[in-house]
């Protein structure tokens, strides 16, 4: 009698737990587990890279450091630069010199050797002249011939020529350079000084610079490393320009629209849900594609990269945390 009575209440509570059982499945099957849609945080990295081939000289930095926008981050030494600089400047300084020349024009004592040279060609057509007026009466009386008449005119003449140059020679050097001359010498000094700061453009890009904030996540390069132009020499983490991206199936996309305000949770940080904004959504690639596996009731799914930006700074978020967005409901 009592083991038909065990055998009753074991029939008993198996016939309550499928009910039960029954029972739970129903009740998911009717109102299904609240769905939840995982991403990844990620932020914006920059490589630092240098513009003039040479050497590495210093590295001022180590991965995991923090910097600030103008910070120096490494030096570059660049011997071809350095004497294209010394090339450039005394290209510079020479074309300096012609310019105050042509503008001082010449020099006292240059006037006053030109004025003296005037003074005796003046002197010498005197001499000439009386010359020729005294040769000319002789020859006007038959004392002398035609060809020593001939001979002292040509000399007179020639006099008279040295004295007209030598007069323009003192004026030219008394006036100075011509407004030509003194335009031309300051045009090579403006293009001698476009050259000296090309170079030294370069000679600053041989000093990295930070262009904003940020963590040093890698350096590529080590001390003596010979490096040419446009080589990356580290990488820069920007915590201030982070954000999330979640692959969202298509079917979970009802009530997700760009712009809208929604939740996320990172569970590497607690708990505690963190404001964002909608930024993009995007279709993935076909990759991304969920494939039906039944030819009937079921169709292709796509997947759509959806992007969200926190709405204040997330202290202690790190790139690759995984973050949650629940599921917007009906």
């Amino acid at each position: 009698m009592k083991e038909n009575n065990k055998t009753l209440f074991a029939g008993l509570a198996a016939v309550i737990g499928a009910v039960a059982l029954v029972a739970l499945v129903g009740l998911f099957a009717i109102h299904p587990p609240k769905e939840i849609v995982t991403g990844e945080a990620d932020a914006s990295e920059y490589r630092v890279s240098n513009k003039v081939p040479g050497r590495v000289d210093s590295i001022y930095v180590k991965e995991g450091m923090k910097v600030k926008a103008g910070d120096t981050l490494a030096h570059i030494s660049s011997p071809q630069v350095e004497a294209k600089m010394l090339q450039a400047e005394a290209v510079k300084n020479a074309a300096s010199a012609q310019s105050r020349k042509a503008r001082g024009g010449a020099r006292n004592q240059q006037k006053e050797m030109a004025y003296q040279v005037w003074q005796k060609a003046k002197a010498a057509v005197e001499v000439y002249r009386k010359s020729y007026e005294r040769v000319k009466g002789l020859y006007e009386k038959g004392v002398v011939s035609a060809q020593k008449f001939d001979e002292v005119e040509a000399q007179y003449k020639v006099a008279q020529a040295d004295c007209a140059a030598a007069e323009q020679q003192y004026l030219m050097a008394k006036e100075g350079a011509q407004a030509e001359d003194i335009q031309a010498a300051a045009a090579l000094v403006n293009q001698a000084g476009g050259a000296v700061a090309e170079v030294q453009s370069y000679l600053d890009d041989s000093y990295l610079i930070a262009p904003s904030d940020g963590e040093v996540v890698e350096v590529y390069v080590k001390l003596g490393d010979l490096i040419g132009t446009g080589s990356p020499v580290m990488s820069i983490l920007n915590m201030d320009d982070c954000w999330f991206f979640f692959a969202v199936r298509e079917d979970l996309l009802k009530g997700l629209e760009t712009g809208e305000n929604v939740k996320l949770r990172i569970p590497a940080l607690g708990e505690e849900p963190y404001d964002g904004t909608v930024s993009r959504i995007q279709a993935m690639a076909s990759y991304a594609t969920w494939r039906a596996t039944k030819t009937n009731g079921q169709y292709d799914v796509k997947s759509f990269d959806v992007k969200v930006v926190p709405a204040n700074h997330i202290e202690g978020l790190r790139p690759g945390m995984t973050a949650i967005l629940e599921k917007i409901e009906d």
